[in-house]
């Protein structure tokens, strides 16, 4: 039932309109489900009557033309009630309707659910049968979880009138520089000769074809598929000797993605509908892209980057031109550029000659980005400007800490960072040794510093620094590495994995925050304003299905560990705490029954939205903990989009009303005696690490990379100093002159080579 769910729900996504859409469900479900019935009825608020819209078994002509009243029928029951109606004799109920329009008097058997909405009745969808039977549990749960899939393309239509087309990324080019601005992808500097390397294919100039012989093309596909799958394992154990086995999984996503129930499985059956290899492959690959395309949330949206290069290394095999096979002479010092790099092309280079990377296209959240810190290469991402096809065999120097490029450097800019590159190499052995000492000012004031994770590769890597736990972990990310939501037991499986990992230091688990801006494949959501949109609790709260299973699976996995704590998303209201909490312990009370012996654990709310920051007496008295995610406060706080380049440069973290926020957060949070923490990235910025510290925050969570830095400037400083520094650049009105103010007086104190170059106010 999950694969035929998946294989609906991406149907359901390429529909055309509306129309399309619900004939699609129809259709499907009524043969997944082996029943001769399946409609749907859309229910109109205005008029108060359900109209059928869509069906399968029912006579055609009704439909657009049969209503039922809001009350009326069976159909008019699901919709009061909310839930389904399971029944094994409908004409024997009291509450049911026969429309003779419909043809459905030969039918008795009857299972209706809601089509619900953010907390608003859609519709109802039905399914029927001759013979007198209750569907069972998984065929009910099957179509509860298509009714929630289908409320969202419902609602989806209902704002745009249309299934959302987006158009092409257009190319950006620039004229050449001698200095060029990225962003920060892995912190270091590089230095060394430019290898551009380009797609062995261009899927974008790809036509449709209809083929002289569907077998013969779907040989070719299997083919080029085998190829691709060779092709990314080898370059994944080119790897092995600098990667742990964990990092190596984001190879094993690429070979899930290829697999025939996956990526691979829908090309086929675009082939079989008519067209040839290399046509469906561009179909297929097109629609994936826009669906993470569409997201803002710049993680998520870099795995458009993952399935272009999948399908670029399928079409290089079905054209024959393939050129992994032909050996490279690497430059000894090589910065691989290329206008989008991917984690495939990171394992061509042998690691021994590899100095940097600069990528023209994406982010710090990109997979390959996420290697290069796991391997600690310095990297740029985003340098939109750059003409990377002029820079061939061009001496390079790349500055992972400011996000910089700099080409055919003169000789005093060749000797400044040639002497930051040794300082490095010294500093990270210097910083070693502090792995197992604590996080204590010179007066001693201690500050526990944790990790932020998402994958098992985080916080192995986080061990490594000295983390003491972990104070935020993305529970997103195991929910999009799926094409379906992952079962409870899944869930359970990762999440025991992080709880044992760090068992007996506490892990902080996120509930699930997407939405708006962190959208599933399976679960798509389109706003015109997703930051202000359905996100966060928001989101779960709407689909206590959703929460109530990630929230047991947290709880199960704790057992015998009791080192979980559990945090809310995106908070802006008392109720939503409340209504949270009433879940989490229903949850609790649910596992106990079944005989597990968990501890109710901690649980937090994060403090992100403006109107959290005017409530922290109330959420103080509900809770356990506070935690600042200071990255989306800071957005919120001065409505400013950090990932829309023409309003960047604003995003200031040092902005005094940031810093004022902040102070009033930790101040109130002391008053209730209620433990606070930043998450966001404030807390590994050194600079910014001094302040927080200062203002009383209890404790620390960061990017694993940051730990060693921060905790080496928190042990050479005293709590007396910070303070001080903090009184002083809080009477200041100028985000550039605060972080000019804090450099100086950590570089006067000894501390200029670990704080490094510094992004002015970022």
């Amino acid at each position: 039932m999950l694969e035929i769910l998946r294989r609906i729900v991406q149907e359901v996504s390429s529909a055309t309109d509306l129309s399309a859409a619900l004939n699609v469900v129809v259709a499907r479900i009524r043969a997944a489900m082996k029943t001769e019935v399946c409609s749907v009825y859309l229910y109109d608020p205005e008029i108060k009557q359900y109209v059928l819209m869509a069906t399968e078994g029912l006579k055609q002509t009704a439909v657009g033309r049969v209503t039922l009243s809001s009350s009326q029928g069976l159909v008019g029951l699901v919709g009061a009630r909310e839930e389904p109606l399971n029944i094994d004799d409908a004409p024997s109920h009291p509450k049911f309707h026969f429309v003779s329009e419909t043809g459905e008097d030969p039918f008795r058997s009857f299972l209706g659910v809601p089509i619900i909405h953010h907390k608003r009745l859609m519709g109802v969808m039905v399914v029927q049968q001759r013979e007198s039977r209750q569907f069972d549990e998984s065929e009910e749960a099957f179509l509860v979880t298509m009714s929630a899939q289908l409320a969202g393309v419902i609602a989806h239509a209902e704002a745009t009138g249309d299934i959302l087309d987006l158009p092409g990324n257009k190319k950006k080019s620039g004229k050449k520089n001698a200095r060029f601005n990225g962003a920060p992808g892995a912190p270091g500097v590089g230095l060394g000769r430019a290898y551009v390397i380009t797609p062995a294919a261009d899927l974008s100039s790809v036509v449709d074809k209809v083929p002289s012989s569907i077998d013969d093309e779907l040989k070719r596909f299997d083919l080029a598929l085998a190829a691709a799958r060779e092709e990314i394992k080898k370059l994944g154990s080119q790897l092995e000797g600098d990667l742990r086995p964990e990092e190596l999984a984001l190879f094993d996503v690429y070979l899930n993605m290829l697999d025939d129930n996956a990526l691979g499985a829908e090309v086929k059956q675009r082939i079989r509908q008519g067209n040839w290899a290399q046509g469906a492959l561009r179909q297929v690959v097109k629609e994936y892209v826009g669906h993470f395309q569409v997201m803002e949330d710049v993680y998520l949206r870099e795995r458009a980057t993952d399935i272009r290069d999948l399908g670029t290394r399928i079409l290089a095999h079905l054209q024959g031109n393939d050129s992994s096979e032909i050996p490279v002479d690497f430059p000894a010092n090589t910065i691989l550029v290329s206008e989008e790099l991917t984690p495939s092309m990171l394992g061509e280079v042998p690691a021994d000659k590899l100095r940097g990377l600069v990528s023209v296209k994406g982010s710090s959240n990109s997979h390959v980005a996420i290697l290069a810190r796991a391997m600690g290469i310095p990297t740029v991402m985003g340098v939109v400007d750059v003409p990377y096809a002029q820079l061939e065999g061009l001496e390079l120097i790349v500055d992972g800490y400011r996000g910089l490029l700099f080409s055919s450097p003169n000789d005093e800019l060749r000797e400044e960072y040639q002497a930051i590159y040794h300082e490095e190499q010294l500093l990270q052995q210097d910083l070693q040794e502090l792995k197992d000492c604590p996080a204590e000012t010179l007066d001693g004031h201690r500050i526990p510093l944790w990790v932020n994770t998402g994958l098992i590769t985080d916080a192995l890597r986080s061990l490594d620094r000295g983390a003491e736990g972990v104070g935020l972990y993305r529970t997103e990310v195991p929910f999009m590495m799926k094409d379906r939501f992952p079962s409870e037991n899944e869930q359970q499986k990762t999440y025991r994995l992080q709880l044992e990992t760090f068992a007996p230091a506490p892990v902080t688990m996120r509930t699930l925050d997407i939405g708006g801006d962190k959208a599933l494949t399976y679960f798509p959501i389109n706003e015109a304003n997703p930051f202000l949109g359905w996100r966060g609790i928001r989101v779960t709260l709407d689909h206590p299905e959703i929460f109530l299973v990630q929230i047991r699976a947290m709880l199960k996995a704790s057992e015998g560990l009791n080192n979980l704590r559990i945090m809310l998303p995106m908070i802006s209201h008392i109720s939503e705490v409340d209504e949270a909490l009433h879940l989490i312990y229903r949850a609790h009370a649910e596992v106990q029954e079944e005989g597990f012996a968990v501890e109710m654990p901690d649980i937090g709310v994060m403090i992100e939205v403006p109107a959290a920051v005017y409530q922290i007496r109330e959420l103080a008295q509900r809770v356990d903990f506070l935690s600042v995610g200071s990255n989306d406060l800071t957005q919120y706080l001065l409505a400013v989009d950090r990932n829309n380049p023409r309003v960047a440069d604003l995003y200031q973290a040092f902005h005094p009303a940031v810093l004022s926020a902040l102070k009033i957060i930790a101040e109130q949070a002391a008053v209730q005696k209620t433990p606070v923490s930043v998450c966001g990235e404030l807390a590994g910025n050194p600079l910014g690490a001094v302040l927080l510290m200062a203002m009383g925050y209890d404790m620390l969570s960061m990017n694993a990379t940051n730990l060693p830095k921060v905790k080496s400037i928190v042990r050479g400083i005293s709590m007396e100093w910070a303070q001080q520094l903090l009184g002083e650049v809080m009477q200041m009105d100028s985000a550039p002159i605060i972080v000019a103010t804090i450099q100086l007086s950590l570089e006067k104190a000894g501390f200029g080579r670990i704080i490094g170059p510094q992004s002015p106010a970022r």
